[in-house]
């Protein structure tokens, strides 16, 4: 569903950065941004609803992902003219999907397929999506001005250790362990537990469980005073 050139680049762009506060306009993805308390204060009213609107649980994680992968990623919405690699690839995605399920849509028929193909595709995306944003929005991870942003604390620091049960961590390729992934993407992702096991320091990032993975979802806005992520409810009584 993903053209990969595109993808490629956006990833890359993730990890110059991730948790960066001053780095939230320069069209990198919502999942890698984060604004400020302050300045989402300072918001016109129109834009603060965007926002609101935008990094609300339920639209962040439910609604935008099999939007994203479904319709969003069938265009270059995001890809310069003269990046013509880029652009090919999402034409050559595409032209393999219309293959792929015209020719199940034929076998099979076309509603048969839709109604199997399309709930889990979304479902896909949906757990694909929160597994990998909601390991830079826990509470605790840090988040940096860009004078302060380095790579190594951004790695250890602004992103998790999200400890899914033994089963799921195999199902998911060990990405619970983003931290790793963020302080060197080269090191395969089945050889990222046993580098956990090896080195001691690595133990001591941000943790989340899965129920706080699930409650991590609400957190929206990064508060300089307290030094940590807090939800919309918060930072409005704070205001109060």
């Amino acid at each position: 569903m993903t053209p990969y050139a595109s993808w490629r680049r956006q990833h890359a762009g993730h990890h110059t950065m991730w948790n960066n506060l001053d780095r939230h306009d320069t069209g990198v993805d919502i999942y890698s941004t984060c604004l400020i308390v302050a300045e989402y204060r300072a918001l016109p009213r129109w834009r603060r609803l965007g926002y609101r609107i935008s990094h609300d649980p339920l639209v962040m994680n439910l609604l935008l992902p099999p939007f994203i992968f479904i319709l969003l990623y069938r265009l270059p919405f995001d890809t310069p003219k003269e990046q013509r690699r880029e652009r090919r690839s999402v034409l050559v995605a595409n032209l393999a999907l219309v293959a792929l399920f015209g020719g199940l849509g034929l076998v099979l028929g076309f509603c048969e397929v839709l109604a199997v193909q399309l709930p889990v595709i979304a479902l896909a995306a949906i757990i694909g999506v929160w597994l990998f944003s909601v390991q830079h929005k826990g509470e605790s991870t840090l988040w940096a001005r860009e004078e302060g942003w380095t790579r190594e604390s951004a790695a250890l620091e602004g992103s998790t250790w999200l400890r899914l049960p033994r089963l799921l961590q195999w199902f998911t390729g060990n990405i619970g362990l983003h931290h790793l992934h963020h302080l060197n993407p080269r090191i395969p992702n089945y050889r990222l537990q046993r580098c956990c096991e090896a080195i001691p320091a690595l133990r001591q990032a941000p943790s989340l469980t899965l129920r706080g993975g699930l409650a991590a979802m609400r957190y929206a806005l990064w508060d300089e005073g307290l030094q940590r992520m807090v939800t919309f409810r918060a930072a409005g009584r704070a205001a109060a």
